[in-house]
């Protein structure tokens, strides 16, 4: 059936002014209302939420509750790591059956081989405005002498921020524009608004102070919310891996596969990765990054920037099988955004990483989970067992458990 055209001329039905920003109950409930009336359906479970409304301010706009999902934890994984060191239980919202119980069967495989070293490589977040000149010999003086009144920039910067700090500046020219690439350290916290205000305030500076015309905030080499390939080498979040040894015989055991089936299953994955144009190469990376992200707190949108990364499988002298990930992105933190609300807060401290000091054991105990997930997909397909697996525990069927 086909739709009338919107009229631009009338009127649009927003939602009423006085409606509008409120986080008491009484608001809340009001905007439910409204928009219940106008659906011709009632939501009551989006009401039913254990939030303190007022703490959903600077989360938030038009609140009119919550949305629920089912939330599952899955371990143990044992992690020898710089910052995250023991057993780990990891909480993974989701709705797709049978990925919990994938994770859990990797954490336990890994467990039983020894554990996962974890290592973070980079750790930083950067924008990457865009300075516009006249030619294209004012655009590579300014890129070649940027460096030079760093000091300067760095001060104006960071004058913004108490927790941002200014670790270089990376010049990109591009005929008479210069894309700099402002890069920070932002400490516990995700911190883009953080680093994006300093930016936009050292960026004033420069066009005061040499021949810029003027600037975008953005220039697109920040890949913030988006995959690209300038993620690989890392820059962009934390750059974090994850490896471990299987012994032919646990892999058979508790995978029901080898490191020659495994090794195969990668090869041939590779080959598809290059045809297809992938950023990287994993089985379902984004996976365990949404379940984990979800569960704690974390920006969701960062998925596609976070997933980029790179499963390796190896046959090792002794015939057994050395796995690993290398997360390019994970951006992670354990202060700001919903990490210090409700849930969010509440699975954060339940892998001992909520608040300050405790981002890079989170991005450790998130780049070990991917390792499990990857290795325990990567079982199923050889062994043939993904199908049935999924008709197991991937099923909606109410009344019958697995």
């Amino acid at each position: 059936m086909s739709q009338k055209k919107p009229d631009p001329e009338r009127p649009l039905e927003l939602v009423p002014r006085f409606l509008r920003g409120g986080y008491d109950p009484e608001s809340v409930n009001l905007r439910r209302t409204w928009v219940e009336e106008r659906a011709k359906f009632e939501a009551p479970l989006i009401g039913a939420h254990a939030l303190t409304d007022s703490s959903m301010r600077g989360n938030i706009e038009n609140p009119i509750g919550t949305a629920q999902i089912p939330l599952g934890i899955a371990g143990p994984l044992l992690i020898d790591g710089t910052d995250a060191r023991g057993i780990f239980y990891v909480p993974m919202a989701t709705t797709e059956g049978a990925l919990v119980r994938s994770y859990e069967r990797g954490m336990a495989t890994l467990t039983r081989a020894g554990g996962v070293k974890t290592r973070v490589l980079i750790d930083e977040n950067r924008v990457s405005p865009v300075f516009l000149f006249d030619d294209i010999a004012a655009a590579a003086d300014f890129a070649a002498t940027l460096d030079d009144k760093f000091e300067s920039i760095r001060v104006e910067a960071e004058s913004s921020t108490r927790h941002g700090k200014l670790l270089r500046l990376e010049c990109h020219p591009i005929a008479r524009q210069v894309i700099v690439c402002f890069c920070f350290s932002t400490g516990d916290a995700h911190g883009m608004n953080m680093i994006v205000q300093a930016t936009d305030r050292a960026c004033g500076w420069i066009v005061a102070n040499s021949q810029a015309r003027r600037y975008h905030l953005f220039g697109g080499l920040e890949s913030e919310k988006r995959p690209t390939a300038l993620l690989l080498p890392g820059g962009k979040g934390k750059k974090v891996t994850a490896g471990a040894t299987i012994s032919s015989k646990l892999l058979r055991k508790y995978l029901h596969t080898s490191p020659a089936e495994m090794t195969e299953l990668w090869h041939h994955g590779v080959l598809g990765n290059i045809q297809a144009g992938s950023l990287g190469h994993g089985g379902h990376l984004a996976n365990g990054v949404a379940a984990i992200f979800i569960a704690c707190g974390q920006d969701v949108a960062n998925v596609a920037n976070a997933a980029v990364g790179i499963t390796d499988f190896e046959i090792t002298d002794q015939e057994d099988l050395y796995v690993s990930v290398t997360m390019a992105s994970l951006t992670v933190a354990t202060v700001g955004g919903g990490t210090g609300l409700g849930t969010g807060r509440e699975c954060l401290g339940l892998l001992g990483c909520e608040g300050t000091g405790k981002a890079r054991k989170f991005a450790e105990i998130v780049a070990a989970t991917l390792l499990a997930g990857e290795i325990s997909f990567a079982a199923a397909v050889a062994s043939g067992e993904f199908v049935s697996a999924h008709e197991s525990y991937g099923r909606n069927r109410p009344g019958k458990s697995p």
